[in-house]
């Protein structure tokens, strides 16, 4: 399993903290907040965690650009979408849904409401990458919430993708939207459990 290159720091930093605190013996106060630090570590070492995946294969399929718990299935007169909200014990790297070619990055500052709250896909700070390919076009929504501070894309317009390509990552608890062709075929369901790269989120209708 590897290391999200963005967790680094905040793997580092509280390690060696807890390793000078430890090592110059500066007491029972010390002690303590050396082990605080040790957790802290531990803990960031965990949600920057990368895992080995197998990405699933087929044709026509939209996968899950995220790990997290369906927040929101619905559709409008143009398109299909699925919320999903990611604890801080989710995985927070996102792959790309489907094949395709970056059309557009776009970053919206904005608030920091909790990811639960009806109005934070509109008013959060997020990331905007829309991928296209034969089939449409797909648009996912890296949104921060009340402890993601910072959403990172790590791909650029004309930029091309294969399905499960890593994409980004959110730091701390958030929520990632996906926007689909209105003729997508869904097979999730609110509070489905969804695994990114691997649960199939839609197939396209012929």
């Amino acid at each position: 399993m590897k290391i999200v290159k963005e967790g680094y720091i905040f793997i580092i930093v509280p390690l060696i903290l807890s390793m000078f605190l430890f090592f110059y013996n500066l007491g029972f106060v010390a002690n303590v907040l050396g082990f605080i630090f040790l957790l802290i570590a531990l803990f960031c070492l965990y949600f920057f965690r990368d895992p080995n995946i197998e990405i699933t294969k087929g044709d026509k399929l939209i996968l899950s650009p995220c790990n997290g718990t369906v927040l929101e299935v619905s559709e409008n007169e143009t398109e299909k979408f699925i919320r999903v909200f990611l604890s801080v014990l989710d995985v927070h790297l996102q792959r790309s849904p489907v094949a395709g070619k970056v059309i557009n990055v776009e970053h919206k500052p904005g608030k920091f409401l909790k990811a639960m709250e009806p109005q934070a896909h509109i008013v959060n700070e997020q990331n905007v990458i829309t991928i296209e390919n034969e089939n449409g076009r797909y648009i996912v929504k890296q949104i921060a919430g009340i402890l993601a501070r910072r959403c990172v894309s790590w791909v650029k317009p004309g930029d091309i993708l294969k399905t499960g390509d890593k994409i980004g990552v959110i730091k701390f608890s958030s929520q990632v939207d996906i926007h689909m062709p209105k003729n997508s075929n869904i097979k999730v369901n609110l509070g489905d459990k969804v695994v990114s790269g691997v649960t199939v989120f839609a197939t396209l209708n012929k």
